[in-house]
């Protein structure tokens, strides 16, 4: 039913279109007034996924649509077994998708070599549609595998899958955008997916904050295991996002954005840094210089 070049195709079209819509939102119902605009930033974000993008091509060709394509055939994964087919099957690949890509991204956040790549993300003086683009090769390499290992252990269906990457990639942007939704509409929008104001506090120098809101797509997944925050103590306006003056600033550089990993330890900051602590003793930087 699906080519590989069409689905791609899919995922571009409807890429370009929800970052088109963002971008106009974002200039003409800004949320915060960034200090750090376009100029400064998009260049590296933009290299960053361009980057990304290559190398997923040139390592797994395949794509997730593809792995479910051989799953099927070769009758691989849970469904399999069960005899699932059809909607149900669609539904829980899709939850399990999402849920995947959420335990991921704490596990980013509390295991510190994980952290000292999913760094690179959360280096970016503001958040905006091009925050979603900005993650380190490594990381979008592993993520594809993790992602990869649910698709074949479910075996469920291709269309679900492809709709589940469309997804993803459209609300990454939409969570990250920079644009005003009135506060009664976010409210009863939080109510099943994360919305622009709830992602942002994920992206605040206070470590309290930076813990919470894991959810890229559905909400649920923050409010049923406790790491959802509804607002940020500093409010939206006000909130100082990335990792402090230590990182973000050289953030804004190509080549030292694909160096952060790699970076043995990082300064320790006075105030931001008193805030950001995993556990008593312990600073957000002390967690990664293992």
């Amino acid at each position: 039913m699906f080519e590989q070049i069409d689905i791609n195709q899919l995922r571009m079209a409807c890429f370009a279109g929800i970052f088109l819509v963002m971008a106009l939102l974002e200039a003409g119902l800004p949320r915060r007034r960034l200090k750090n605009g376009r100029v400064k930033r998009w260049p590296t974000n933009w290299g960053l996924v361009l980057l990304d993008s290559l190398l997923v091509r040139l390592i797994f060709p395949i794509g997730g649509a593809g792995l479910a394509l051989l799953a099927r055939e070769h009758g691989w994964g849970l469904f399999g077994l069960l005899g699932w087919s059809g909607l149900l099957a669609g539904l829980f690949t899709f939850m399990a998708l999402d849920l995947a890509v959420w335990f991921q991204h704490l596990v980013s956040h509390k295991v510190p070599l994980f952290w000292r790549i999913h760094r690179v993300h959360h280096a970016d003086s503001e958040v905006d549609a091009t925050t979603a683009l900005r993650f380190h090769p490594i990381e979008i390499l592993l993520s594809f595998v993790w992602k990869g290992l649910i698709i074949v252990a479910l075996g469920g269906p291709v269309e679900a899958v492809v709709l589940f990457e469309i997804v993803l990639n459209a609300s990454a942007v939409f969570s990250h955008a920079n644009f005003r939704i009135p506060q009664g509409l976010d409210r009863v929008l939080r109510l099943a997916i994360v919305t622009p104001d709830m992602h942002r506090i994920h992206h605040s120098v206070l470590q309290r904050e930076t813990d919470s809101n894991y959810g890229f797509y559905l909400s649920v997944w923050d409010r049923l295991f406790g790491t959802y925050v509804e607002a940020p103590e500093q409010g939206h306006e006000a909130m100082e996002i990335g990792l402090g003056p230590s990182l973000t600033p050289r953030a804004h550089s190509f080549a030292f954005s694909l160096s952060i990993p790699f970076l043995k330890s990082a300064p320790r900051r006075a105030a931001v840094e008193q805030e950001r602590t995993s556990r008593p003793g312990q600073g957000a930087f002390d967690k990664i210089q293992g």
